[in-house]
């Protein structure tokens, strides 16, 4: 059964489909976009292997032409060399401000395919078609499009809404084990921000999940994707609430950074490790019970996935490091970084209101764990 999550943002509203074997609809879900029956797919290297030929089959049985370009897979990817290309390649192709592209792939391809459509002509539409659970429930929605820069990650980008979001759980049981659980990462997340029956339902419902079952998979996507939408109509362009989705991110971006936006950590480890340091801040600052922290961690370590600063192989930086990193964060403001912390499970809040000291003391039991 396909299900439908609406995002009302007025002159720039769309839906995201969720459900088993929409890419073999798309051109029935996409056509009714197109000025012309053309298309401009642009995708990386691992999905075309698996999915490209099935989407362009599907295209074609509406007689809905296309044409692709593939990218290297991979976080470095999401930079200036390849952008340039992807842009380039889009004009080559007589890309119309009428016409619409379709992002494939993960959120590496999502974030810079909406960015080049953000940019091109001054604006195009584009159609996410996510392939990772990390995509399904997160960066396909919500148009924070964009690109890393050696200072720090996603620091360069637009806001830009798709123009729909086609999220096909089936091509969920092609991901790796490791890019699976990756993407269950941002799953915890919304039930530890806003929701602490999501959190308690996926605290019962973990088997299921680890297990791929299509109707855990269906709604565990489909109530991340409600609760994310939800913040972006109240605040599109993160002047307040939609910091709250960054919940584990300030301490994620600095992670991926150190480790150089490498296969050591993925986006996804690297937000579960991050929530988990979320929490423990809030502990040690008396904003939330002390169990709390052991109940996110003992689910992130049921299903699998990276908990803590240990799971991450290879050296890090120490700590004033690692806090220097955040400092090239986006959510700093007037030179102050703000956290978002929890005053219990499904209460996030952002705050500026943290004392550096209390940041490097929890940094430096977390590397001091790793010996």
């Amino acid at each position: 059964m396909i299900q439908t999550v609406h995002v009302p943002l007025e002159g720039r509203a769309y839906d995201v489909r969720i459900g088993p074997d929409l890419l073999a609809r798309a051109g029935a879900e996409i056509g009714p976009l197109l000025a012309r029956p053309r298309v401009a797919i642009v995708t990386d290297a691992n999905v075309a292997e698996m999915h490209l030929q099935k989407l362009t089959d599907a295209l074609s049985a509406d007689g809905i032409d296309a044409v692709s370009l593939t990218l290297p897979a991979g976080e470095a990817t999401k930079a200036w060399p390849q952008f340039e290309r992807c842009v380039e390649w889009l004009l080559e192709q007589k890309i119309e401000r009428r016409d619409v592209v379709i992002a494939l792939g993960g959120g590496v391809i999502g974030d810079l395919v909406g960015f080049a459509a953000a940019v091109l002509r001054r604006g195009i539409r584009f159609v996410q078609v996510p392939t990772s659970l990390l995509a399904q429930v997160d960066s396909s929605v919500g148009g924070k499009t964009g690109i890393n820069a050696p200072q720090g990650k996603n620091l360069i980008g637009a806001f830009h809404q798709p123009s729909l979001v086609l999220a096909d759980i089936a091509v969920l049981n092609s991901l790796p084990e490791r890019d699976f659980l990756a993407g269950y990462g941002e799953v915890v997340k919304y039930g530890l921000l806003g929701d602490a029956e999501f959190f308690d339902w996926q605290d019962a419902h973990f088997e299921a999940i680890r297990a791929r079952d299509p109707d855990a998979l269906a709604y565990a996507v489909k109530r991340s994707v409600e609760m994310k939408a939800e913040i972006v109509v109240r605040d599109e362009t993160e002047q307040g609430d939609r910091a709250l989705l960054n919940l584990g991110h300030t301490f994620c971006h600095a992670l991926e950074a150190a480790t150089g936006y490498s296969d050591r950590l993925l986006h996804g480890e690297g937000v579960a490790v991050g929530c988990a340091l979320a929490f423990d801040l809030s502990s040690r600052m008396g904003l939330c019970a002390q169990e709390d922290p052991s109940r996110v961690r003992e689910l992130l370590s049921r299903m699998g996935m990276k908990v803590t600063l240990s799971d991450i192989p290879g050296d890090l930086p120490d700590a004033d490091a690692l806090l220097a990193l955040m400092g090239q964060d986006k959510k700093v403001i007037d030179g102050q970084l703000r956290f978002i912390l929890a005053r219990g499970i499904g209460q996030a809040f952002v705050t500026s209101d943290v004392p550096e000291e209390a940041v490097r003391a929890l940094l430096q039991d977390a590397l001091r764990a790793r010996v």
